[in-house]
């Protein structure tokens, strides 16, 4: 059997966009680099005024420049601590740690007292993963700059990166006797409690810090938690608390509302969902995940019982936000989601015109177009978005899709031949391009065509079930060079036993090559999986069954295949039914 066009099978899982990640190692050891004047360089050294030509170029990423100017300071004075240090950086920078090292331990040598060559050099060690001699150079670095905050927080992620969280916990303690108790500190706390497994001593220490100081942030903790043990009461207590000393503050809005929505008390629900959407202080970005969720993943039930006020939602959610991109794609799938495709089309087209820069924005638009069958514009936008985005090709060929369904196979095969074009070493698109014209040419009648190009697509990919099954299903359907459509069929069903259109073509092979009881059991395998639910397949197993003598049920199999032949897959059918009725004398 044949199956659809390959554009639609996986045109969706093509539209991906590649993330680069950041070093975010080597950023923590080049950032905060000191200027030249709190280095401990001697005062009026003849040397001064080119170190600082050196760091004005290794600022502007002149690095050969800075190492040319530094590299000459030290051949005139070989212990100017500054410039040792600022040969390390250019070497950090270009990503040579071993080089870096070298240097910075000669400036630590010659001035072991600055704290920035110290802590450069520690940093080193971290991200080159030197853990032990890391944390004893940060222990050596806190006793003699015991008001440097950052050290204490680095170390305590040091401890815990070793498993050694009961150091992580008494490092904390010395930050509370230094700096007092602060919400950072008690939030830092939490947060390594938490992840030592401690969960309970987690909450009991905010509990802790509550009791004399409190904050919403910390409240707004405190309540979620209580939610997430089911003490529903206790964490509206907790949020009600929060919102007192702070009335717009988002966290606390979400987690009432939310837990409002999970005890039904609907009346209250909406009064605060209406007051978290409209809080002007508070970005859109969490308003409409929360709203995207309640959408996607709550009962259709709830979304049809409330709809009105939902609907009242997105309007005050709008009003504030008006352009944002992530609202107005809220927008068009909540109305998607309640089947107001009109009004779903609007969101979506706004979302792609304010921001034609956007690629999401207009992945989405043509992506509605296309789940909402409007073929005419998915055409047309498919198009106009691959203008946008000419390195995404997917676009086009989602138009093609609009194009297909308008049965206007030329502009299809005007696209797969662009795609050849723009992409001709991207397999996987040439993959789909070959094998979609194949299926038009097929369309068009041009057989010859069509298995040149699905040759073209199966040297590309030899094992393309899709290509396989096509090529298969039309070889058997002329009748001839079944031994080659035997052969890519039986890697079809191989690689997808259960696909009821691959063990269709696999067994109609058979019966064609005489052999309708090796086909039965395919058939009868099809049946399991969706075989009922088409026409095509259903005729072919009662022909079979029909070769078998097995009338009665052949005759089943044909009163169900007319049952399902509602778009006339199979013309004449009820005409040939008669034939066969009348051939064995069952009128």
């Amino acid at each position: 059997m044949f199956s659809p066009i390959s554009v639609f099978g996986d045109i969706y899982t093509a539209m991906r966009k590649t993330i680069k990640t950041l070093l975010l190692a080597w950023v923590l050891v080049l950032v905060a680099v000191p200027d030249v004047h709190s280095q401990e360089s001697r005062p009026g050294s003849a040397n001064e005024n080119l170190i600082i030509s050196a760091v004005t170029k290794y600022n502007d990423k002149d690095l050969e420049g800075a190492k040319a100017i530094l590299t000459a300071v030290l051949a005139e004075d070989a212990e100017n601590d500054a410039a040792w240090y600022y040969l390390a950086m250019t070497s950090l920078e270009e990503r040579n740690a071993a080089e870096a090292e070298e240097f910075l331990k000669k400036a630590v040598e010659l001035d072991p007292q600055n704290f920035w060559y110290r802590y450069k050099l520690a940093r080193l060690y971290a991200v080159t993963s030197r853990q032990e001699v890391t944390v004893d150079m940060y222990e050596k670095l806190l006793e003699d700059f015991p008001k440097k905050s950052d050290l204490y927080f680095d170390l305590v992620e040091l401890y815990s990166a070793q498993g050694e969280y009961e150091k992580s916990l008494e490092t904390m303690k010395e930050v509370e006797t230094v700096f007092g108790m602060t919400e950072a500190i008690a939030m830092y706390r939490f947060n390594l409690l938490r992840r030592m497994g401690r969960h309970e001593e987690a909450y009991e220490s905010l509990e802790v810090y509550n009791k004399e100081f409190s904050s919403p942030s910390v409240l707004t903790t405190l309540a979620d938690y209580q939610m997430a043990m089911y003490n529903d009461s206790t964490a509206l207590a907790y949020y009600d608390e929060a919102l007192d000393m702070a009335p717009d503050y988002s966290p606390a809005l979400l987690g009432k509302a939310e837990t409002l929505r999970m005890t039904r008390k609907y009346d209250e629900y909406f009064d605060v969902l209406d007051r978290f959407v409209t809080s002007s202080d508070s970005p859109a970005g969490p308003k409409s995940e929360y709203l995207m969720a309640v959408v996607q993943r709550t009962d259709p039930k709830f979304i049809r019982s409330f709809m009105p006020q939902l609907d009242s939602v997105m309007n005050k959610a709008l009003e504030v936000h008006p352009q944002d991109s992530t609202m107005l794609q809220l927008a068009g799938v909540y109305y998607y989601s309640t089947d107001r495709k009109g009004k779903a089309k609007d969101y979506f087209k706004e979302n792609a015109e304010v921001f034609p820069e956007s690629f999401s924005a207009s992945a989405n638009y043509v992506e509605f177009l296309m789940f909402a069958e409007d073929w005419k514009a998915l055409s047309e936008e498919g198009r106009a978005a691959y203008e946008r985005f000419p390195q995404e090709t997917t676009f086009l060929e989602m138009a093609s899709v609009g194009d297909y369904n308008l049965k206007e196979f030329d502009k299809v095969l005007d696209i797969c031949a662009k795609v050849l074009e723009v992409a001709p070493n991207d397999s996987s698109k040439t993959l789909r391009a070959w094998s979609t014209m194949g299926d038009i040419y097929h369309q068009q009648g041009d057989d010859k065509k069509a298995y040149k190009a699905y040759d073209k697509a199966l040297k590309i990919n030899p094992d393309y079930v899709y290509v396989l099954n096509n090529y298969a299903y039309y070889l058997s359907m002329e009748g001839k060079n079944l031994k080659k459509a035997y052969s890519m069929s039986k890697k079809t069903i191989e690689a997808e036993p259960d696909n009821a259109t691959y063990l269709d073509t696999f067994a109609w092979i058979l019966y064609l090559q005489g052999k309708p009881l090796e086909a039965k059991p395919f058939f009868k395998h099809a049946m399991l999986y969706g075989g009922k639910d088409s026409a095509v397949i259903l005729d072919h197993y009662a022909e079979v069954l029909y070769a078998l003598k097995e009338y009665d049920m052949a005759f089943v199999y044909w009163n169900l295949a007319k049952q399902k032949n509602t778009d006339g897959d199979i013309p004449d059918l009820e005409e040939k039914i008669q034939q066969r009725k009348a051939a064995v004398n069952r009128q």
